[in-house]
């Protein structure tokens, strides 16, 4: 071969290079470019489609479901995951596509008061959001509340699946886009409390405006800021798929109930007692009763320190007698055994530290050997959940939900949530306890006008109908607050009797 034929050959082996490396170059271009769009989409989505959901630039989610706990028998439960590839577990169901609706706007809510309070608030403000065609940024939850808490929704929630569940119904955000976020960190941001108790009118009249003049809206108060009744039957049923299945507790937590549970199933059957008896809730009720006049002073002192608890001068024995303090850990112990609560169940105590130690609990523990808490049963399993209230209520909410029976001795957030999830689960039996009837036959008794057999025969009477059956909720007209609480009964959402349903 020639000169000439061996140059032309070298430049046709280059033009061949030259051309391979282009089309390598724009291959690797395009992928960045629909890997960027595929991650970035749900960011960039507002400005570029004018608040349309990015529907085709994500992939369709699949989702594995998991049990909330162990089986009976203690098998290993199969847990949680979310994967955007096509290989799924045989029992995995693919989530429908996302709503596409014109975005109003961007919400922000940071949510006030302990973990069931927080918890409704969610299943509020989700409602809230999806009515009004919005975007809802991940709620902030409380950390400056007495437990001082520094838990994120990620630390307490599984917040991809909060996310990915309610997608067909509304687009919610880990946090704001960066155009927006940027507006929102050098102050540009309209931040109020919405009113107590609203319906959804007053959000369609009085917050979507607000939304659509500052884009981004901050509701700085969450809790009872949604009516309880005469809403539209969506509205209610959707906080219910909040509350029942978007809301469910990191693998973590869930792994640590399951655990519990196993314990207390190996062991017979288990009460849970939610007794309201920590130093917060009596400095905060007022309730002294069987305190010592030292204690009654601690008390005092500390109702006084926080200046949002705006009740401070409070007549404890007038308030006990109707019916609005915490049953003393004496007085549960009576309860029980006037039900005939077998003395060898294990009496599982959702609470945090019952003020007074031992010498408080030592009728319930005198009169029920088996008294246990998360403590004792995981002694070296709560380590990493010290000092964050929150995801330790989480563990007691799981346990509350899975026990035989499940006794409040007060009406706190926690108590009544847990009912109306119970109620959820099919009815499970409930324990409303009618305080103010209690304590008077407790009286009765210590003083001697009234026979052991007497006091269990009136226990009993007077709670048969207070063990969370079907019934419907109590409507207050502009009383809201003295009414039956939605979460406590939402049965709106629940199978009820043929006769309920016809009422």
């Amino acid at each position: 071969m020639g000169a000439g034929g061996k140059a032309a050959k070298e430049r046709r082996a280059a033009r061949v290079s030259l051309w391979v490396a282009r089309a390598s170059t724009t291959v690797l271009l395009w992928t960045c470019v629909v890997l960027v769009a595929a991650a970035f989409g749900e960011r960039l989505a507002p400005s570029v489609l004018g608040g349309v959901w990015p529907g085709c630039l994500t992939q369709t989610l699949v989702i594995v479901q998991r049990p909330l706990l162990l089986p009976a028998d203690g098998e290993r439960a199969v847990h949680t995951a979310i994967s955007t590839t096509a290989a799924a577990a045989a029992n995995a169901v693919a989530l429908p596509p996302k709503r596409i609706y014109k975005n109003n706007g961007y919400l922000m809510v940071s949510c006030n008061g302990g973990l069931n309070q927080m918890r409704a608030a969610i299943c509020d403000m989700v409602t809230v959001a999806r009515y009004l065609n919005v975007t809802l940024i991940v709620p902030e939850l409380d950390k400056t509340s007495f437990w001082a808490d520094p838990s994120e929704f990620q630390d307490i929630f599984d917040v991809d699946y909060f996310i990915a569940s309610l997608r067909e119904e509304v687009r919610i955000l880990k946090e704001l886009p960066p155009r927006l976020k940027k507006r929102v960190e050098v102050g540009y941001l309209r931040s109020m409390p919405p009113v107590s108790w609203s319906d959804v009118s007053y959000y369609q009249n009085q917050i979507l405006p607000i939304i659509k003049k500052y884009k981004v809206l901050h509701l700085n108060r969450t809790d009872a800021r949604l009516a309880n009744n005469d809403l539209p039957m969506e509205i209610q049923k959707l906080r219910c798929r909040v509350n029942f299945a978007a809301l469910r507790f990191t693998p973590e937590i869930e792994e640590l109930g399951r655990r519990v549970v196993r314990i207390l199933r190996q062991n017979g059957p288990f009460v849970v007692l939610h007794l309201r008896y920590e130093m917060d809730m009596l400095a905060f009720s007022g309730c002294t009763h069987g305190c010592s006049h030292e204690e009654a002073e601690e008390l005092t002192r500390m109702r006084y320190a926080y200046p949002w608890w705006k009740e401070k001068v409070i007549d404890s024995n007038s308030k006990r007698k109707e019916g609005l303090c915490p049953l003393t850990p004496e007085e549960i112990a009576m309860v029980l055994k006037a039900l005939d609560i077998d003395p060898s169940y294990q009496i599982y105590i959702a609470a945090g530290e019952i003020y007074g130690g031992q010498r408080r609990m030592a009728a319930l523990t005198s009169a029920y050997p088996n008294v246990v808490r998360k403590e004792t049963l995981l002694p070296s399993g709560l380590r990493f959940f010290q000092n964050h209230s929150s995801q330790m209520a989480a563990l007691d909410y799981m346990v509350s939900l899975e026990s035989d029976v499940f006794i409040p001795t007060y009406d706190g957030n926690m108590a009544k949530v847990v009912e109306g999830h119970r109620r959820y689960l099919g009815f499970k039996k409930t324990v409303l306890l009618d305080r103010k009837l209690i304590v008077e036959l407790v009286d009765q008794y210590k003083n001697g006008t009234l026979s052991w057999t007497d006091f269990s025969s009136s226990v009993k009477a007077s709670h048969t109908s207070r063990m969370g059956a079907p019934s419907r909720r109590q409507v207050i007209p502009d009383k809201p607050k003295e009414e039956d609480y939605f979460y406590a009964n939402p049965y709106e959402c629940l199978h009820q009797p043929d006769e309920l349903s016809a009422l």
